[in-house]
């Protein structure tokens, strides 16, 4: 694995646009020392439209060599893009528990 690391995921129709996982994958990214590259924190305005946002997070892919993907991503249509993507231009893609394993979490 290595940076910069992208993180993929499911938004829509989560509470709080499942910000509180992402963070969560972050930080403990950032704890390995990687550069994190992650949607949740993209600067996208307010009440953007989902093309816009894509438009900012695939920018955001493009710098990374690594993506990491959340439980369940194949349900968004934005995260399947990004790995359609990422698969596409050959960038490594793992789950979000391989991350996790490291600090003794269960796989999700």
């Amino acid at each position: 694995m290595k940076g910069p690391i992208y993180i993929a995921g499911p938004m829509t129709g989560y509470d709080e646009n499942n910000f509180l996982f992402f963070e969560h994958v972050a930080k403990k990214l950032r704890s390995l020392a990687f550069e994190v590259l992650s949607p949740h924190e993209a600067e996208v305005g307010e009440n953007p439209t989902w093309d816009h946002c894509m438009r900012v997070d695939l920018a955001m892919l493009l710098k990374a060599n690594t993506v990491v993907t959340l439980p369940n991503w194949e349900c968004s249509r934005g995260a399947k893009l990004e790995v359609h993507i990422a698969h596409a231009l050959g960038i490594t893609v793992l789950p979000s528990s391989y991350v996790l394993r490291f600090e003794g979490l269960p796989p999700v």
